[in-house]
């Protein structure tokens, strides 16, 4: 049996990057995704309600999360009160129709915003249907030397939270066991980042894939399970030398989503003689399009 579960494909606007949030709506809708993640940052579009919202309608994709601006290079986005752009991306999600705000723990130097982050989410997730899903980080490594930047932790699994996000490529750059992590989240986990990584010191949130990840196993892990969150492609396209080269990476994303997310190995082994790891490769002769349609034309999917 081909099991597949009602969790949404969906494209972060970060994976465009360094184009705009408008051109990740137009490129979601053309390669088929079920929405889009906003990551909410210094493009004055993705900051703007009324904008995204007729993105959405004109491209007929909706908006299924928002990324909160907790990177260091949006520190004065939406004021500098960390508790402030939470409000207003709990705002945002909530006018835009999003079922997720995704947050990151705080940094280290933001000591009165971490001495309160995990009662202050408690209380933020008690107001409203949107759920805040807090996400793994990692330690930031400079040659032998390691730095925790985060607080309370980067391993969101040792605070107490309502709902988790996980990563695929922190858990690369953390060295550390995401199918384990995964499991110490159980059913909290509300929404995945979809990406790989080799392990390095930098986050590479490489297609899914082409890392050390268990991105396959984790998919199908969720495919059995029945997740019904959210699956959001989060890769770094910034290296793609024209803009068929970054839709291509984008195609292949989504197709190793779909044949993963709705295709156990034994179905796609046993049922169709083509192996997993080479299904949506460029290698295989199936194009990255054609598999994420094939695997779309599953009843239910």
């Amino acid at each position: 049996m081909v099991r597949i579960p009602d969790a949404k494909v969906a494209l972060s606007t970060a994976s465009v990057y360094p184009e705009s949030t408008a051109t990740a709506f137009e490129i979601a809708a053309r390669l088929g995704y079920d929405g889009v993640e906003v990551m909410v940052w210094t493009d004055p579009v993705s900051q703007d309600i009324e904008s995204l919202r007729r993105l959405s309608d004109y491209h007929e994709v909706p908006i299924l999360a928002v990324h909160a601006p907790c990177l260091l290079i949006t520190q004065r986005v939406w004021s500098t009160d960390p508790w402030v752009k939470l409000q207003r991306a709990k705002a945002a999600a909530e006018r835009l129709g999003a079922s997720t705000v995704v947050v990151h723990p705080p940094f280290r130097w933001q000591r009165a915003y971490a001495r309160e982050f995990v009662r202050g989410i408690w209380r933020m997730a008690g107001e409203t249907d949107v759920r805040f899903a807090v996400e793994n980080m990692y330690p930031w490594r400079y040659r032998d030397r390691e730095m925790l930047a985060y607080a309370p932790d980067w391993d969101v699994t040792h605070d107490d939270y309502r709902h988790f996000t996980i990563d695929l490529s922190h858990t690369a750059t953390a060295r550390t066991d995401a199918l384990g992590m995964v499991d110490r989240m159980g059913d909290r986990l509300a929404h995945l980042h979809l990406a790989d990584g080799m392990g390095s010191n930098k986050d590479e949130h490489l297609v899914p894939g082409r890392g050390t990840q268990p991105c396959a196993e984790l998919l199908e892990q969720l495919a059995a399970t029945g997740f019904d969150g959210n699956v959001v492609v989060e890769v770094n396209t910034r290296r793609a030398m024209s803009t068929a080269e970054r839709e291509a990476d984008l195609a292949e994303a989504l197709a190793f989503t779909r044949l993963h997310l709705a295709s156990p190995n034994s179905a796609v082994s046993s049922d169709s003689g083509i192996s997993p790891n080479t299904a949506a490769s460029p290698s295989s002769g199936v194009s990255p399009n054609s598999a994420a349609s094939s695997t779309r034309a599953v009843p239910g999917s």
